[in-house]
């Protein structure tokens, strides 16, 4: 890895395992939860209310934040850590994926995505070097190679959806090369990502020649778009097999947590989602026993808290009744309470799954997790 940057792993349960991160601005120690900071911050909190609930590292959006307030702002700023006051590690993704999403305003090319600004109207282009010099101005600590993501069972016009996939990820790998030529900034890390749709083989063809390109570290793309879990993991698996043992590996956008102990309990460290202050904001909330929809009639008078057993502050100090009132009143403290409480959560799950692996007792907490969830280990 880069100057300043290591990778250790610190124990192992099975194919689980926990190991510290170095970045310039902090150690993350994974398995770690990135919350989703699109412009620079998770909806409603601070970097210090951030820090208190447990956040080790935040996640930012290349694409909205190139374009507001453009990264050149943020750059004059200080990066990403003087811009928005969040002093620990930020990783930024590529962009590729929010522009590819626009549909009928982007077109993919070998140069890269050209697209419509939803701004403006402008066409601008998205290319690897492009992606690069972007998130280089934004000064994450680790930031993501352009890739082509096509989610797993959609085509490309009348191509067969392997072929389409086939296709993606080839250039994937090219784009990857370039992104690879580009990247100048010592203080940042550079993950490739792996693509190949849902084929084994595909996944480990791209697996084996993006690992081959000496990243800082990989993530799998392209998955947790709707796939069954069985397919995913194998998918995973398959990846697993070509990548080096000794990078860091990150699952894209995944994000519930019977999701996260599985993905764990094949060697992912790392991942990334909206779940927590999405449900949050619409009071479905996270708890050891499972999901409580709060906004129910039957809590109206429950002066209990959200969750006994937590420590956030909003179960140290708000009622079921309060949160469930606040929610239907339409009162923005409502939705961040709610938030508050699964964000931590989060960061409470990936705690205990560290302590875990490190006891050699992860299968107990998988197995406890996935019950909650209603689903079962295999």
């Amino acid at each position: 890895m880069r100057a300043g940057f290591s990778f250790r792993v610190t124990a192992r349960d099975g194919a689980a395992r926990r190991a510290s991160l170095v970045t310039p601005h902090g150690v993350v120690e994974t398995p770690a939860f990135q919350p989703v900071a699109t412009y620079g911050a998770v909806r409603g909190f601070t970097p210090g209310e951030l820090s208190e609930l447990g956040a080790q590292i935040l996640l930012a959006n290349t694409y909205h934040l190139h374009e507001r307030p453009g990264e050149a702002i943020v750059e004059k700023a200080g990066g990403l850590h003087g811009f928005t006051g969040w002093r620990g590690p930020w990783l930024t993704d590529s962009g590729g994926y929010q522009i590819t999403s626009l549909a009928d305003r982007a077109r993919l090319s070998e140069d890269g995505v050209a697209f419509s600004s939803p701004l403006d109207g402008s066409r601008r282009l998205l290319s690897p070097e492009r992606a690069v010099a972007i998130q280089e101005s934004l000064g994450a600590d680790v930031a993501m190679a352009l890739d082509e993501c096509r989610p797993p069972k959609r085509g490309g016009g009348s191509a067969p959806v392997e072929d389409a996939a086939r296709a993606a990820m080839e250039r994937t790998l090219r784009w990857a090369r370039r992104c690879r030529t580009a990247h100048r900034r010592p203080d940042q890390a550079l993950f490739g990502i792996v693509q190949g749709g849902t084929s084994p083989t595909l996944r480990r063809q791209s697996a084996r020649a993006t690992a081959e390109l000496e990243f800082d570290g990989y993530a799998h793309g392209g998955l947790g778009l709707g796939e069954d879990d069985a397919l995913r993991e194998d998918m995973v698996a398959a990846a697993h097999e070509e990548l080096p043992p000794g990078a860091p590996r990150y699952l894209m956008g995944l994000g519930h947590p019977a999701d996260i102990v599985n993905a764990v309990a094949q060697g992912v460290d790392l991942f990334d989602c909206v779940v927590p202050t999405r449900n949050g904001r619409h009071g479905v909330l996270f708890t050891a026993a499972g999901l409580l929809v709060v906004r129910n009639a039957r809590f109206k008078s429950d002066l209990a808290p959200p969750d006994p057993g937590c420590d956030c502050p909003t179960c140290r100090q708000h009622s079921r009744a309060y949160l469930r009132h606040l929610l239907h009143v339409n009162e923005a403290l409502g939705a961040r309470l709610a938030s508050a409480h699964n964000l931590r959560f989060y960061f409470r799950l990936l705690a205990e799954v560290r302590d875990a692996i490190r006891a050699g007792r992860f299968e107990a907490l998988r197995a406890r997790v996935l019950e909650a969830s209603g689903r079962r280990a295999d």
